[in-house]
């Protein structure tokens, strides 16, 4: 017996399964990836970082988004839902009509999960690389007070800088946004991480 091989997906066959959909999935080559809902940690920290965040942008060019917009990667084709986005100046989407789709994210944040840390580290930050508005993507622990934080450089490599402990805070490059991380924890318990 042969197995019959998936169809692939077009582009504007996800759009519209998506919109009619009652739940997230992301997509890539063909193919849909339904999202697993977050735990009380992983949105705890999400909805904390977006307030933080907008509060120290309000009234200025920029401004943070949280994972219900769309992103697409237009180099590669990925569609996802980061946790947190900070677009400055006008957003950009495909067309009028797609309104749910942002092409030009300065920053990236995603918040961890143990089922998707390694896609987050290795796959999905390779296609993120691929806009060329982002600036900086962050990694969020939601398991123990950790932000790795990843700058673009002018020779388009990327610069790794690590905070770690209650007491440490996330400062961002490209916007003058600098977080305690013991606001972002705030509402979730965490154990400190061993001293480096």
């Amino acid at each position: 017996m042969t197995a019959v091989p998936k169809k692939k997906l077009t582009e504007a066959e996800y759009l519209a399964i998506e919109r009619a959909a009652e739940f997230k999935s992301e997509f890539y080559n063909g193919e849909m990836f339904a999202m697993a809902g977050g735990t009380y940690a992983h949105n705890r920290i999400k909805d904390n970082l977006a307030r933080l965040i907008g509060n120290q942008l309000a009234g200025g060019p920029c401004f943070a988004i949280t994972s219900h917009m769309k992103v697409k990667v237009a180099k590669t084709g990925l569609y996802t839902y980061p946790d947190v986005l900070i677009v400055c100046g006008s957003p950009e989407f495909p067309d009028a009509d797609s309104t749910d789709i942002l092409l030009n994210p300065a920053i990236i944040i995603e918040v961890l999960s143990p089922s998707t840390q390694n896609y987050d580290r290795g796959a999905k930050f390779h296609q993120y690389q691929h806009l060329e508005s982002l600036k900086e993507y962050v990694l969020v622990s939601q398991d123990e007070p950790v932000c790795e934080q990843f700058v673009r450089q002018s020779d388009e490599n990327w610069t790794p800088t690590t905070t770690t402990g209650l007491s440490g805070e996330l400062a961002f490059q490209s916007v003058p946004v600098r977080v305690p991380l013991s606001e972002i924890y705030t509402g979730v318990t965490v154990p400190e991480p061993p001293p480096s």
